[in-house]
């Protein structure tokens, strides 16, 4: 009973995994650019949900509901006026780019909230769990787990059911071509930069409403979100939900017999598939 739990319990945390990792496989299958300040950006949307929730009335939900397409419109002109100059440079100038935006994004955070630890208040929702026998699942770890499934569904829907999505997948395969025939990259591009922004809000939210975060814990999210999407196949949007899967479930099941070891096991995982299977668990571009 005990594994059985410890494998539920790695289910829903590799559900928030995924949902962190989405939007940087998305970013990578079109711009083919690893934005270093993915996690840093889900912090911010943690601080974000914490002041609004805080010095407003607004209410939890409505907080989530005006995030994400605040982190969305901030995606787009991030990438209108601050990425697309670095993609015609070379990915070494993005990567500078965006490692850039990481370092100002955290000092940015720790001068404004200071180093000090904070939890997004859930309510009732923070101690709530479903009984399944002598299971026992929270609900926030079932909510980031139906958020994984729904953003990626959603996402892969909008790629191959949309105009613009069928747009991103030419401009990801063909970018010269797709021009010829009209397409506008940077629209393309900016579309892809928000769905990222947007997702990756909704998994900062998620995450602070389980535990607790502060200004420098963008890099850890990025890194297990960088795993994920390596683990699954890199650009492959079910791969990614595959790799945050098995990367929730190798911490959780080894920190039953050992705790300490628990993220480093993650790691060694993500080493593993490096080593014997690059191309990841299902590789397969999210736009192809």
């Amino acid at each position: 009973m005990d594994l059985l739990n410890a494998v539920m319990q790695g289910l829903l945390l590799g559900g928030l995994y995924a949902l962190f990792a989405c939007g940087l496989s998305v970013m990578f299958g079109v711009m083919r650019i690893v934005n270093l300040a993915h996690g840093d950006l889900a912090i911010a949307a943690s601080f974000l949900a914490f002041v609004l929730v805080s010095s407003t009335f607004l209410p939890l939900w409505a907080v989530v509901v005006v995030s994400i397409p605040l982190f969305a419109a901030v995606g787009y002109a991030t990438q209108r006026f601050l990425f697309q100059r670095s993609l015609t440079a070379g990915p070494l100038a993005t990567l500078l780019v965006t490692f850039g935006l990481s370092i100002v994004l955290q000092n940015v955070l720790l001068e404004t909230f200071s180093a000090d630890t904070r939890t997004l208040d859930a309510g009732a929702l923070a101690t709530s769990s479903l009984k399944v026998g002598e299971i026992s699942l929270s609900y926030l770890g079932i909510l980031g787990l139906v958020a994984a499934l729904g953003s990626i569904a959603a996402i892969q829907i909008f790629l191959s059911r949309t105009r613009n999505g069928r747009i991103m997948r030419a401009a990801s395969d063909d970018p010269e071509t797709a021009a010829l025939v009209g397409a506008n990259s940077r629209h393309v591009y900016g579309i892809a930069t928000a769905i990222a922004f947007g997702t990756v809000a909704l998994a900062g939210m998620i995450f602070a409403m389980r535990s607790s975060f502060d200004p420098a814990l963008g890099p850890s999210r990025l890194i297990f979100a960088f795993e994920a999407v390596v683990i699954g196949g890199l650009g492959s949007l079910w791969g990614t939900l595959a790799g945050g899967l098995a990367l929730g479930l190798t911490q959780s099941v080894v920190a039953l017999y050992d705790p300490s070891s628990a993220v480093l096991a993650g790691h060694l995982v993500f080493l593993a598939v490096l080593a014997f299977r690059p191309q990841g668990m299902i590789p397969k571009r999210v736009v192809a």
